[in-house]
């Protein structure tokens, strides 16, 4: 297309665009509302995965052991345990470490004078902290450790030796089946706001060609080739996704800059961080994917209901 073609095509769609504003309107508000969803949906996925990798790297399993348990068993048990594989470490915890952490981590709840009111004795049990590298393993390495017979000689309950095994199993896998489940929701999500979209652009470009029907046949009469006629209808797809991108990646950006801070104010305990590069290449493809919409909707239009 030369450069004359090229400044025809965009002073056309310019003027198009302005002579049936409320259509163009529905077109790039349609394109603005999916782009900013679908963002809004990657984004939050991003986020969701951060928080889940900070709650995974909290995922531990606490085995509980007799405060008459040896402690060359006890050793003996967490050097075989630290050989297992999914296991990252293993720590041992003593009996007052445990009741300080109680202590310090109840801080809110009165815990000073719970503790007061034990005189002096500690019904906290000793236990080995194991961390995991792989904590979706974590049920696994349970289960294995409740079967060991090691851990069964020194456990805080011999009889029941599951009841000395502790790793929030229903929160894990809760966590885990959410995190699934958003997730195959946010692809889903995007797949359909894509459509949407690609069908509004198509329908908008069908309406143009259908209103300028008569201008089209003169065009055609005087000798004006393909290119030439195309040209108006693409580059006002292409300003109405680029508008409607643009948007959606200045209304994400503010969303997203007042929302997060408070986020993390009210829990601070949690990281609500997206990284400044995975938002740069969000917005980026915001707007490839608002250009390509524009862009084949109008080509699928075109090819459809304007037969030159």
């Amino acid at each position: 297309m030369g450069l004359y073609n090229l400044r025809y095509s965009f002073r056309e769609a310019f003027h198009h665009i302005r002579r049936n504003f409320g259509t163009s309107l529905g077109a790039i508000v349609t394109i603005f509302l999916s782009l900013f969803v679908i963002g809004t949906f990657v984004l939050g996925s991003v986020m969701l995965s951060g928080l889940v990798g900070s709650v995974e790297d909290r995922v531990t399993i606490q085995a509980f052991l007799s405060d008459d348990a040896d402690q060359t068993a006890v050793d003996a048990l967490q050097k075989k345990i630290e050989g297992w594989d999914n296991v990252e470490s293993v720590t041992y915890k003593s009996k007052d470490e445990a009741l300080e952490e109680y202590r310090s981590t109840m801080s809110n709840r009165n815990a000073d004078e719970a503790v007061a009111a034990l005189d002096g004795e500690n019904p906290v049990p000793a236990s080995l902290v194991i961390k995991l590298d792989d904590p979706e393993q974590v049920k696994a390495v349970a289960e294995k450790l409740t079967d060991d017979s090691d851990f069964a000689a020194v456990c805080d309950d011999p009889e029941d030796v599951s009841a000395s095994v502790l790793y929030g199993r229903e929160t894990v896998e809760r966590l885990f089946a959410v995190t699934y489940y958003i997730r195959i929701a946010t692809v889903a999500l995007v797949v359909m706001l894509t459509f949407v979209s690609f069908i509004f652009i198509n329908n908008t470009i069908r309406l143009a060609i259908s209103a300028r029907r008569r201008e089209i046949a003169i065009e055609r009469l005087v000798g004006a080739n393909n290119g030439f006629i195309r040209g108006p209808f693409v580059a006002e797809a292409a300003i109405q996704a680029l508008i409607g991108a643009i948007l959606a990646i200045v209304a994400l950006n503010g969303a997203m800059g007042a929302l997060l801070p408070r986020l993390q104010s009210a829990m601070s305990f949690l990281s609500f961080q997206v990284p400044q590069q995975i938002m740069v290449l969000t917005y980026v493809a915001l707007l490839v994917v608002g250009l390509i919409l524009g862009l084949l909707g109008s080509a699928i239009a075109m090819r459809r209901y304007l037969r030159v």
